[in-house]
Order: C-alpha cells, then structure tokens, then sequence
C-alpha cells in the first residue's frame, strides 16, 4: 500500500504526504464499510488497486447507499449475496410466494427497486392477499414516485392494520397521499402515526405539510418536539434519523 502511494503521490514533500495521508484515510474508510457490508470482491480490487477501486467503491456503491430516495428510510430485508442465492434455489424448486416476497425485500434493501417490484408482482400473482407483499410493492412504487399505483395497495393493509410493519406501511402511504396532492388526507394519516409512535421521518413530513398550509406555529411545534426528542435518543436512533433532523433545522430556520 505504502508503495502504491509513493508512485501515486511522489512520495516527497510535505503537501504529497498530507495527500498521501488524507487518501490512506480515506481507503481504511471504504474498506471497513465494504467488509462491514460483506462486499468481498470490492476489498480484494481495493488491496490490489486502490487508487482506482477505491473511488469506484465510493461512487459506486457507498454513495448510492446513501441517495435522497433512502435516506432516512428503513426498508424490509437484508443484503447478503449468498442469501439471494439461497432464495434462488429454492424457488427454482418451490416457487412458493414467500420466497419471491423475501427475495424482493433483499433488493428493494439494495435499491435495486425495478428488480424487487418483479419479485413482489410474483408473490402477489402466487398469493395476492398477503399483507406484507402488498404493503412492500406498495412502499416501492412510492419510491418510484408511482404514488398513484401505490395507493390502493397502502390503504388496503392499513385498513386492514393500521399497526402493519410498525406504522412504517401507514407512513407510506401518507407519503403517497401527499405525493397525489391530496394533504388533508395525508395530515390525517401522520397523525395516526404520530399518535402511537414518534418517528421523526413522520413528524419532519407533517411538519412540512402544516407549514404549507400556513399553520407556522403548529408546524414549529413538531419540529421543536422532534430536536427535543433527538437530543436524549440513543446513539443509534440519532445515526438513524440524522438526516431528518437535518432536515427539521433547516424548516425551523426558514419558518
């Protein structure tokens, strides 16, 4: 490694060793997040060539963990390439609902959503009454922004429970109100949300929705109740919901 940064950055003079020292921080850093998520073909190329695969990594896959459209979202699944493997098998034996089901929510993890809403459309087609694959295909075409398929799908599971995946299916699908203008509706859902649960992906959103309604002040108590709540969660709820309060900051500076 150290002769890789040598050739790369002259290896003399202080401004190539501060460039030399910056870019070894910057490799240990993609490369305990690409073993932290099991990428091992990204570590070997990042030992044998990290100039070039490091930043790849970075563009490639650590960046697109973090898009706009999943930021601050919680989304069904896991991410382990053996697993999809295994589910693979097991439907080419089987080819049972559920598996099309857990298949989808590994790549709607990964954000591979056109993949996982094919999965989900064939557990639907193999058992269109379960709550969980209607709620979940539901969740993705509203990542799409295809709020008007999505709909349906959201409102029947939360009529049928409105406590489905935590009230993570009702968010969505005021998400989805919101997103087809209707904002009475939406509001109404976040607060049913809101009434059993202190998400701050739900309050930011309602808080949002009342501001453009003009209800300022009802807007900035939600707010000050979210950096309130924030300030004495734990350490990982914080990391969870970071760009949220970001997010809330930059509305209560505004308003």
């Amino acid at each position: 490694m150290s002769l890789v940064l040598n050739s790369l950055f002259g290896g003399h003079g202080i401004l190539a060793q501060v460039f030399g020292i910056c870019f070894l921080a910057f490799w240990l850093w993609m490369l305990m997040d690409a073993i932290r998520r099991e990428e091992w073909l990204w570590v070997v190329f990042m030992f044998l060539f990290p100039p070039i695969n490091t930043p790849l990594y970075y563009f490639l896959v650590y960046r697109r963990s973090g898009e706009p459209a999943f930021r601050g979202f919680e989304l069904p699944g896991t991410h382990e390439r053996s697993r999809i493997k295994n589910i693979e098998s097991q439907i080419a034996h089987l080819d049972k609902a559920h598996h099309h089901l857990e298949l989808g929510d590994i790549y709607f993890q990964q954000g591979r959503l056109e993949k996982a809403i094919q999965c989900y459309h064939r557990a639907h087609e193999r058992d269109p009454s379960d709550p969980d694959t209607r709620a979940h295909l539901g969740q993705c075409l509203q990542r799409l922004n295809r709020a008007a398929e999505a709909l349906p799908l959201l409102e029947g599971v939360c009529a049928e429970n409105p406590r489905h995946d935590y009230g993570h299916t009702m968010m969505a699908l005021a998400e989805a109100q919101g997103a087809l203008g209707q904002t009475d509706a939406a509001i109404n859902t976040w607060g049913r949300v809101l009434a059993e649960n202190s998400y701050a992906r739900a309050r930011v959103q309602l808080a949002e929705l009342l501001a453009g309604k003009g209800e300022h002040e009802q807007a900035k108590s939600e707010l000050r109740l979210l950096l309130a709540d924030d300030e004495h969660a734990a350490g990982f709820q914080r990391k969870r919901d970071a760009a949220w309060v970001k997010r809330a900051r930059k509305l209560l500076g505004r308003l």
